[in-house]
């Protein structure tokens, strides 16, 4: 029988195809060791059962029992052994079609494989690097702290103005009108921290509390336990803020954060600038450090010939360099970055993109249907900045291809986020490019450098630790664990993942296609989840305005002549440039926009101010 004396499958493949090499390559990184690869150049005469043709055309994997399997069954059994890919084999053998259709394509790319290793070459790279994470969510969630605690800083100085007892939308008159006409539905459809006392000094509480547990974020200390107060934190205050803290930005900042909370690390203290907490001791020439590492594996000979025997130690030491590169090993503490929560945040990056470009064009805005926009937008958007005037005096050719240019960013390279590895980055970059133009003429807040922290995530740590400094990305790979999460915590997290791709993937075909599209329980149930800011919907400049009409508020000290008020930040004097605000948001300069595009009924606010 074949390979009857070793408990592991073993995958034969041609070793002289660089195609095979790679693609094997990224299933070892799948299965780990529990299944053997080699190539059939050196193993071929260890099976005379198996034709030399046969190792030519297809892989063969042969199992323990020495059943044979070649082409895409043998994949896809391959695959079934690495954790989360059963459902390939699944498909494989129940679903209709699904085999044939397989093998037919597995033949196709066999007898192609030189054509088919060029957009490989081209879309990964002549070598196949496992992915790895673990610096891209340190720096995510350090930027995700600052991101936090530039809003709590932002909305201090502002807070008892806006939503004190003596403010203009008082937290507490606002929170007893609820309670009256909701009664004990309130707490659900308004989730505040408030309810328990809306005075001036809790609802400093609540900011003060917020950026200290933001700090901690971005200094990675207990980060979990800080994403989930700044979290709860600000949920509070948006529930309470009302027309003042309505901003998609500040529903971003929600969602972003909720999911960093299952993205995080449960551990006190993360690595810092200084180094990481454990020290990788790799042998390297002559220094003199002695390699620790026994290897798991035995060699591809003795797997053949069923006896175990102990890799050379060059192998073991070369092994473990390469890990200590690439952040990986069981070095470490804490457990490996969730690809689930990974592909949510990616997930929150397209629908904010690609949604805010698809409204414009489902808004039947004239002005973006004939790429004349950013005609008006330089100088109709609520906070210009001082580059905003002379990007107005562009050409209006630049200013069509400018917007042409947003459009393929909004619309086409979103779908870029999913794709392989290099046009990810593409991806990221072109995004990060639109919006730091965008950031530049207009005071946005915070909401450039969120979706610059969305991009990161686009990006693995084998391309950042190019972009920091060598003791940070050093750090971090000495305090990483390629270790899997607890099984609960993956239940949790496959529970989060449903419940947010069918809310969110809901809430972006009633914003497509309106609210008809959805099943009334449906839309009962995402209605529910609304309030909590956790799978929103977003687009942003659907219309855009042409004029720039503005509020003109007058005082007066003895009822006869009249004075301006002058607002900070907001364009007034017409002798005045606009300032630069961002990332602060002076929030009420920002309402004073809208309320100058409506009435005073629709803006009840104002009426109090």
């Amino acid at each position: 029988m074949l390979n009857d004396s070793t408990d592991r499958p073993l995958l034969v493949f041609d070793g002289d195809c660089s195609f095979c090499r790679f693609w094997v390559d990224a299933w070892k990184s799948l299965t780990e060791d529990r299944v053997a690869y080699a190539p059939f150049q050196e193993v071929a005469d260890q099976f005379p059962e198996i034709p030399l043709e046969n190792f030519r055309s297809s892989v063969q994997l042969v199992m323990p029992g020495g059943e044979v399997f070649a082409g895409a069954e043998a994949v896809f059994r391959t695959l079934a052994y690495a954790p989360g890919k059963k459902w390939m084999l699944w498909l494989y053998e129940r679903a209709p079609n699904v085999a044939p259709i397989s093998e037919a394509c597995y033949r196709i790319v066999a007898a192609h494989r030189s054509f088919f290793w060029k957009p490989t070459r081209l879309l990964w790279g002549s070598r196949f690097v496992p992915p790895s994470y673990s610096l891209t969510r340190w720096l995510f969630l350090r930027w995700l702290g600052l991101i936090y605690l530039i809003a709590f800083l932002s909305l201090w100085p502002q807070l008892l103005g806006l939503v004190g007892h003596q403010g203009i939308l008082p937290a507490a008159g606002f929170l007893d009108g609820v309670r009256q006409v909701f009664g004990a539905e309130s707490y659900s459809l308004f989730p505040t921290l408030a309810w328990f006392d809306a005075s001036d000094s809790f609802l400093r509480f609540l900011a003060a509390v917020g950026a200290v547990a933001s700090l901690f974020v971005t200094l990675g200390i207990a980060t979990a336990p800080g994403l989930i107060i700044a979290w709860l934190f600000y949920l509070s205050l948006v529930t309470v803020g009302g027309d003042f803290l309505s901003f998609q930005w500040d529903v971003l900042l929600l969602e972003a954060g909720f999911l960093a909370i299952f993205f995080a690390p449960w551990e006190l203290f993360q690595p810092h600038w200084g180094g990481g907490s454990r020290r990788l001791r790799v042998e390297a020439g002559d220094t003199g450090q002695k390699s620790r590492v026994e290897s798991r594996e035995a060699s591809q000979k003795s797997i053949v010939e069923g006896r175990k025997q102990e890799q050379a130690p060059e192998f073991a030491t070369r092994a473990v360099a390469e890990q200590a590169r690439a952040g990986q090993g069981d070095l470490a503490v804490g457990s490996a970055p969730s690809s689930t929560v990974l592909w949510l945040l990616r997930w929150l990056l397209f629908r904010l993109v690609f949604l805010s470009g698809a409204v414009k064009l489902l808004s039947r805005d004239p002005a973006w249907r004939n790429l004349t926009a950013l005609k008006y937008h330089y100088y109709t958007q609520p906070l210009p900045t001082p580059p905003a005037w002379y990007m107005d005096q562009l050409p209006d050719w630049f200013e069509k291809l400018s917007a042409v240019f947003m459009f393929a960013v909004e619309l086409v390279v979103p779908f870029l986020i999913f794709a392989p590895r290099r046009l990810r980055v593409g991806a990221a970059a072109l995004i990060a490019l639109l919006q730091v133009l965008i950031g530049v003429t207009g005071n946005y807040t915070f909401f450039n450098l969120l979706t610059l922290g969305l991009c990161l995530l686009l990006l693995d740590d084998s391309l950042l630790r190019r972009l920091v400094p060598h003791k940070l990305a050093a750090s971090i790979a000495g305090s990483r664990s390629a270790g899997r999460s607890s099984r609960i915590r993956r239940y949790v997290t496959a529970a989060l993942a449903a419940v947010i791709v069918l809310a969110s993937g809901a809430e972006m075909a009633r914003r497509l296609f309106g609210g008809a599209a959805l099943p009334a329980p449906l839309r009962a149930a995402i209605d529910r989840l609304e309030p909590f800011h956790v799978a929103s919907s977003y687009g942003l400049f659907a219309i855009m305005t042409t004029s720039r009409p503005e509020v003109i508020v007058q005082g007066s000290n003895d009822g006869t002549t009249w004075l301006d008020y002058e607002f900070k930040y907001k364009p007034g004097d017409l002798k005045r440039p606009p300032p630069w605000v961002e990332p602060h948001q002076p929030r009420l300069d920002w309402q004073m926009w809208f309320a100058a595009l409506g009435s005073y009924e629709e803006n009840r606010w104002f009426v109090n101010f």
